[in-house]
């Protein structure tokens, strides 16, 4: 095997481990041998030092791993730092429509129309302050409401509640005629 074709082979493989692994591991995928692997990972930790980049190869306890230099921790904090993009999943934005028509509603209440658990995703979209907590239903157990926020009516380009699309009224007959299909099969089953 040719050096640059060995050392794009070692950087990969450490690359793709994200931890450290055994030049014995490496010589045996590559076919060669354990000392030649060595030597070759010496050579890139010398090059990748001298010209000051952003990733360095080191060696814990005799196996090598690929990282980032020390000295460049403070932009990784930086970095970690600034919000991250939100990602709204399917079961998040279904949750979220159910709470944005039938605000302000409990858990229990969004649970009993999606037909699982929401803990989950209320939390998520409470973290995006997607949702916001309105108070407490006076009923027994006192559970929270929940409701949206501005920063729903931002993210989806609308000023007002009354401002979201309202569905086809074919597409209502349907949801009708699915949500009684449901409850047939619910009481047929018990």
């Amino acid at each position: 095997m040719d050096r640059n074709k060995m050392e794009a082979a070692i950087e990969g493989i450490l690359f793709t481990f994200g931890e450290a692994v055994d030049p014995g591991r490496i010589a045996k995928a590559l076919e060669v041998e354990t000392k030649e692997v060595v030597e070759v990972i010496k050579d890139m930790q010398s090059r990748l030092k001298e010209q000051e980049r952003g990733i360095q190869i080191t060696e814990l306890d005799g196996s090598y791993q690929m990282c980032t230099p020390p000295e460049l921790y403070e932009y990784l904090i930086r970095i970690a730092k600034q919000p991250r993009k939100q990602v709204l999943t399917d079961v998040l934005l279904e949750t979220l429509s159910i709470i944005a028509y039938k605000q302000p509603i409990t858990k229990s209440e969004i649970e009993k129309i999606r037909g699982v658990s929401c803990d989950h995703a209320v939390s998520k979209l409470v973290e995006y302050s997607l949702v916001t907590e309105l108070g407490r239903l006076d009923a027994p157990g006192r559970p929270m409401l929940f409701g949206t926020t501005e920063e729903f009516l931002r993210s989806f380009g609308v000023s007002s509640i009354d401002e979201l699309p309202t569905p086809a009224p074919d597409m209502v007959e349907e949801f009708k005629q699915q949500a009684e299909q449901e409850i047939k099969l619910d009481v047929g089953g018990e």
